[in-house]
C-alpha cells in the first residue's frame, strides 16, 4: 500500500518538475538561505510549538535535500532508494497512528521553510492534511514600502492577538475587516474558545473551497473566506459543516471569481453605454416587454424628514411613480440604520413581491449582496461607487461636475481670493468634488484659495470657523433637510448682517436615474443588470444623463449666469471636462497624463488635494462614530496620526 502511494506521489512530483521546467521556473524546493542572502532581517523570534498550515510550507531551509523534492513537495527519487523507503515508512505510520513528531521550520513573510521533517511534510501534503505541528523560528524583515512587506506587518499585528498563522490576505486592510466581521476589537487578544472556533470554521471552509476548485482562482483562501464571512456573517457560519459551506460557495462563486480577476469596476458614464452592454443579454430575458407591472422598493437609512440624502431619493421614488402611472408600484422602508434592520427591510420588500430593490447608502452594500445571493430572482442595486460585486450593481452621480460650476460661480462673485468648502465624509468621490470646486474657482480667479473643512469631524462647527476666518462664500450641503431649522445648502453667501443666502445649488435628479433603470429592466430583463464581462458595473452618470444639475439664483449677475449656462452646456455635450487641465496637487506632483486627462477611475479614487486647497483629510480617530463606519467601507486612504512603529516589531512569540 505504501509503495503504491509513494509511486503516485512520485508521479505527481515528476509532473510538477516537468511543468516548472517548461515554464522556465526553478523545479526544486525554494531554499530560504538563498532568499536571505539579499534580505535584511531585523529580528528572530522563537514561536515555540505551533500548528503550521501545510499550504504555507513552501520550501526548505538549506540546500541539503532540496533536489529530492519537486516544488510541490512531492518526491523525485525512485522507491528503491533509502529516501523512498523512509517516505513509505512515514506513510504507514501516519495511516496507523498519525505523525506526532513536530518538524523544525523557519517562518519568513508567512511562508515556512523546513529545517527538519521534509518527508513528514511531503507525506501529509500528499494526504491532503490541513496542518502539521512544528517548532518555528520567525524571521522578521526590515520594514519597507513593498506591498508584500506591508501585508506581512499587518499579519504580525493580527498574529499578536490571534496567534493564528492560517490567515494570509492579498489586499491591505483585510485583517482589520476580518476582525470587524468577527465583532472583535483590533487590540483584543483572542481567548481559547475564539481561537478554537475560528480554526475549526476556517479549516472547514478551506477544505470546501479547495474541493470547489478555489486553488485555480487568483485569490488566497483567506481572501475568499473574508468575502464569505462578510456576506453570510461570521456567527451564522460557525455551526455550518463542510457540505453547507459548499452550497453557500455555489451561491457566491461569481463573487469570488470577480475578486480573483481583480475586482475591477466598469464605470458606465452614459446611459447609452448601459443599453449597449445590456443588449448582450437579450437571449435570456426574464420579463416580457412593455407591459409588465413592476413592484419596486426603496430602503432608506433615515427618514426623508431627517436626512437630506434620504429626502433626495424619496423625491426620486415619487418621480418614478409619476413616470409610470399604473405600471409601477413602489414601497419604501425608513430607518434601516443597522445591518439587521436593512436585512429585515429587504425581506419585507421581497415578501411584498418586489422585482427591483434600491438600497440607498453605501452602508447597505453587504446586506444587499447577502440578499442578492439568497434571492437571485430579485435584482438589488446599491447607491455606491467603486465597489465590486457581481450580484449587485451600484450607482452614483458625477457630483464633481456641479461642484466645478459652484467654484466658478464663487470666484466670479467674490471680491476676495479665499473661499470655503464644507465636505461631509472622506469617501470615494469626495476629494474629486473638492478639487473640482477649487479648479473651477482658479479658472476664474488664478489667486483663488479654497479652505477645506470636514463636517464629519468631532466637536466642530465648521461654518462658524469659516465665518471667523472672514470667508463669506462657502460650498455647503447639497440639499436641505425638511425638518431641520437650518437652511444652509448649496453655495452660500454670508451677508454683512450674518444672514446666509443661497446663490446656487447642486441637484441630484434621482428620479431621472430610477426612470432609466426601470425602462431598461422592463425592456431588456433582469440579466441586463448583471456584470460587464469580468467587471462589476457602476452607473456613474452626470449632467449628460440629467442626473446632476445646478440651479442658479436670480440674484447672480447676468454675466455669471451666462458663463455658467455655457459651461453647463459644454459639460453636457462632452466638449468640456473639469479635469482636462494640467493639474498639480499640493506636493507639486502633476496628476494628469501627457494629454492632460484623468481616467474615470483616477477621478473616483482621487486621494490628493489640488494645489490651491488648504486643509487636510482627517484621520479616522477625528471622525464621528457614524462617519467612521462609512469611511471603513468607502474611505479614501487616510493615514492615522499615530507614531510610526519601530523597526524591531514586537512579536508575541512564546508569551501565550
Amino acid at each position: 500500500m505504501a509503495l503504491y502511494d509513494y509511486n503516485r506521489a512520485l508521479k505527481s512530483g515528476r509532473r510538477q518538475y516537468q511543468a516548472s521546467i517548461l515554464k522556465g521556473n526553478y523545479p526544486y524546493l525554494p531554499v530560504l538561505d538563498d532568499i536571505l542572502s539579499y534580505t535584511e532581517i531585523v529580528s528572530e523570534v522563537n514561536l515555540g510549538l505551533v500548528d503550521i498550515p501545510l499550504s504555507r510550507i513552501v520550501g526548505t531551509k538549506t540546500k541539503g535535500r532540496t533536489s529530492a523534492f519537486a516544488s510541490n513537495f512531492m518526491p523525485l527519487l525512485t522507491e528503491k532508494t533509502e529516501f523512498g523507503a523512509k517516505w513509505a515508512y512515514l506513510f504507514d505510520s501516519q495511516m496507523e497512528e498519525g505523525i506526532h513528531d513536530p518538524i523544525v521550520a523557519y517562518e519568513f513573510m508567512n511562508k515556512y521553510y523546513v529545517m527538519e521533517g521534509n518527508k513528514r511534510v511531503s507525506v501529509l501534503k500528499y494526504l491532503g492534511a490541513f496542518s502539521i505541528p512544528g517548532m518555528v523560528i520567525r524571521l522578521i524583515p526590515k520594514r519597507s514600502e513593498e506591498k508584500e512587506n506591508k501585508l506581512y506587518y499587518e499579519f504580525l499585528d493580527f498574529y499578536q492577538v490571534s496567534f493564528n498563522s492560517d490567515v494570509w490576505f492579498s489586499k491591505e486592510g483585510s485583517y482589520s475587516r476580518l476582525l470587524k466581521v468577527m465583532g472583535l476589537d483590533p487590540k483584543e487578544v483572542w481567548d481559547d474558545d475564539t481561537r478554537s472556533y475560528f480554526k475549526v470554521v476556517y479549516e472547514r471552509f478551506s477544505k470546501a473551497f479547495e474541493k470547489q476548485g478555489g486553488a485555480k482562482m487568483g485569490l488566497t483562501c483567506s481572501d475568499a473566506f473574508l468575502v464569505y464571512a462578510e456576506i453570510f456573517g461570521y456567527e451564522s457560519i460557525k455551526e455550518k459543516g463542510e457540505a453547507l459551506i459548499a452550497k453557500d460557495l455555489d451561491k457566491i462563486w461569481s463573487e469570488l471569481e470577480l475578486k480573483g480577476k481583480g475586482g475591477d469596476v466598469a464605470l458606465v458614464e452614459q446611459p447609452e453605454e448601459m443599453r449597449q452592454s445590456a443588449s448582450k443579454g437579450l437571449k435570456n430575458l426574464l420579463l416580457p416587454l412593455g407591459d409588465e407591472h413592476l413592484k419596486i422598493s426603496f430602503v432608506y437609512e433615515k427618514t426623508p424628514e431627517t436626512s437630506s440624502w434620504t429626502y433626495g431619493h424619496e423625491l426620486g421614488r415619487l418621480y418614478l411613480e409619476e413616470a409610470f402611472p399604473g405600471e409601477v408600484e413602489t414601497f419604501f422602508f425608513n430607518e434601516a440604520d443597522t445591518d439587521a434592520q436593512v436585512e429585515k427591510a429587504i425581506e419585507l420588500a421581497i415578501e411584498a413581491g418586489s422585482n427591483l430593490i434600491f438600497t440607498t447608502t453605501p452602508k447597505m452594500i453587504q446586506s444587499s449582496v447577502k440578499a442578492a445571493v439568497e434571492y437571485p430572482g430579485v435584482k438589488i442595486l446599491n447607491c455606491n461607487v467603486n465597489t465590486s460585486f457581481s450580484s449587485v450593481r451600484t450607482y452614483y452621480g458625477r457630483m464633481y461636475e456641479a461642484k466645478f460650476l459652484l467654484g466658478s460661480i464663487a470666484a466670479s462673485v467674490s471680491r476676495k481670493d479665499d473661499l470655503g468648502y464644507i465636505a461631509d465624509y472622506p469617501i470615494y468621490g469626495s476629494l474629486a468634488n473638492v478639487n473640482a470646486f477649487a479648479i473651477g474657482a482658479r479658472m476664474i480667479n488664478p489667486r483663488a484659495k479654497v479652505h477645506l473643512k470636514w463636517k464629519s469631524v468631532k466637536d466642530r462647527n465648521v461654518l462658524e470657523e469659516l465665518a471667523q476666518a472672514g470667508i463669506t462664500y462657502i460650498s455647503a450641503d447639497d440639499m436641505i433637510t425638511p425638518k431641520s431649522p437650518a437652511r444652509e445648502f448649496g453655495l452660500l453667501h454670508k451677508e454683512k448682517d450674518g444672514t446666509l443666502t443661497t446663490l446656487a445649488s447642486p441637484i441630484w435628479h434621482w428620479g431621472k436615474f430610477y426612470e432609466r433603470i426601470v425602462r431598461q429592466f422592463r425592456q431588456m430583463g433582469k440579466n441586463s443588470l448583471d456584470t460587464k464581462g469580468n467587471q462589476a458595473v457602476n452607473y456613474w452618470w452626470g449632467m449628460s444623463a440629467d442626473v446632476i444639475d445646478v440651479i442658479c439664483s436670480n440674484n447672480l449677475p447676468r454675466g455669471t449666469n451666462r458663463l455658467i449656462t455655457f459651461l453647463k452646456q459644454s459639460i453636457k455635450a462632452g466638449s468640456f471636462h473639469p479635469f482636462d487641465f494640467e493639474l498639480y496637487s499640493r506636493d507639486g506632483v502633476c496628476r494628469t497624463n501627457e494629454n492632460n486627462k484623468l481616467s474615470p477611475k483616477e477621478i473616483v479614487t482621487m486621494d490628493w488635494l489640488a494645489e490651491n486647497v488648504t486643509g487636510s483629510v482627517p484621520a479616522m480617530a477625528e471622525l464621528t462614530e457614524d462617519a467612521q463606519e462609512l469611511v471603513k467601507l468607502q474611505g479614501i486612504n487616510i493615514k492615522e496620526k499615530t507614531e510610526a512603529p519601530t523597526e524591531n516589531h514586537e512579536d508575541p512569540g512564546n508569551s501565550r
